[in-house]
């Protein structure tokens, strides 16, 4: 059973939802679309748990992967816009460290658009060194470019969020986490955690990983650029610990329901409301690359750190003004300015690279753009 409202015009998500548990595609869900401002569709079902015993509710969070990555650009967009970082300058320029075997003249654009050469580490990372920052962030800092900053696109998986969040500490003398809850979800009044509170751990899902799920990453460690899905190898049932979801992973471990992310893109969609002004957001969203990612061989548009046109995950009906992040297993949160419309889908069952387009989000895209 699906639970939650939608107006009349807006029943069509709750059937493609349906669909997808009736289909044995989701395990625990929820999808919420904002148009103009208003929420027309916030809906969830399923369960929370692998065991299936904790029904999915509507204040149910669960870790939305990389999805968390344009939560962090927005971030970085409203410093920019307030004149503490600035796209064009060096990060070195307010991380000195940083500025250590060659890398003094890499600018904030190059990580914001996955082009810095620094996709992962070259020296062997733990999970636990990951989750402690500091280590994570010395090891990038002190270490070379993995290839030419600025010569190819390759998605840094983990390290963008590191990359990213290390300026947003230096110049506020607080973690992403705090910047967040502080400028974006506190004054939205939404549930999004980058680092969750442990009152709030009864509320996170379980992550269900489907069968394709570790094949995907594997796959992806033993590509041409695979130091990103190494050192260390993203583990799928991570956030089901309460070290993941504790820690502070801005490119993964964002914790979230649908309603949050659409009120953030919702607010954005509409020019960015008290958060940012239309001209930083036309800054953050402006085309920085387009071509093929190197390391997964697929076509790719970057702004500052927002996914840009992306009919595979957005949809082929959003414009091409659409702007958000997918997240790895399924989640998707975007913008499209011409629909006014902030649009979210969060589950806790992970499908894979390997399993190609996911049709969840197809159906789901499909019946809000129908009803529009």
């Amino acid at each position: 059973m699906i639970s939650g409202t939608a107006d009349p015009r807006f029943e069509g998500v709750r059937e493609a939802l349906a669909s997808c548990f009736a289909d044995g595609i989701d395990h625990g869900a929820a999808v919420c679309a904002v148009v103009d401002g208003r929420v027309v569709a916030d809906l969830w079902g399923g369960h929370a748990d692998a065991a299936r015993t904790r029904p999915w509710r509507r204040d149910t969070l669960v870790n939305v992967w990389s999805a968390t990555k344009g939560v962090v650009a927005l971030a970085v967009a409203m410093l920019v816009e307030q004149g503490k970082l600035d796209y064009a300058a060096p990060i070195a320029s307010v991380w000195p460290e940083f500025a250590a075997n060659g890398k003094d003249s890499i600018p904030l654009d190059l990580v914001m658009s996955h082009r810095a050469g620094l996709n992962g580490t070259a020296a062997p990372i733990t999970e636990a060194e990951l989750l402690a920052w500091t280590p994570y962030v010395a090891a990038l800092a002190a270490q070379a470019p993995l290839w030419e900053p600025g010569s190819r696109c390759v998605y840094h998986m983990l390290s963008y969020g590191h990359l990213a969040g290390e300026p947003i500490r230096r110049v506020t003398g607080g973690s992403v986490g705090a910047f967040i809850a502080q400028n974006i979800a506190g004054p939205l009044g939404v549930a999004f955690h980058v680092g969750l509170p442990e009152n709030e751990d009864a509320l996170a899902a379980e992550i269900v990983p489907g069968p394709l799920v570790d094949a995907g990453m594997e796959k992806l460690r033993e590509g041409a650029y695979g130091q990103g899905a190494r050192n260390p190898t993203p583990r799928a049932d991570a956030p089901n610990h309460r070290a993941w979801r504790a820690a502070e992973v801005p490119g993964g471990n964002g914790h979230a329901n649908a309603r949050a992310l659409a009120t953030i893109y919702g607010t954005l969609a509409r020019g960015g409301g008290s958060l940012i002004s239309p001209a930083g957001l036309a800054a953050a969203t402006a085309e920085r690359f387009r071509g093929e990612d190197a390391g997964f061989q697929l076509p790719t548009a970057w702004g500052a750190g927002f996914r840009l046109d992306d009919a595979a995950n957005y949809g082929p009906r959003a414009s091409a003004r659409s702007f958000g992040h997918s997240g790895w297993g399924g989640a998707v949160a975007f913008a499209d300015p011409d629909a006014r419309l902030g649009f979210a889908y969060v589950t806790n069952h992970m499908r894979d690279f390997l399993d190609g387009m996911d049709v969840r989000r197809q159906r789901l895209t499909a019946a809000v753009y129908a009803a529009l």
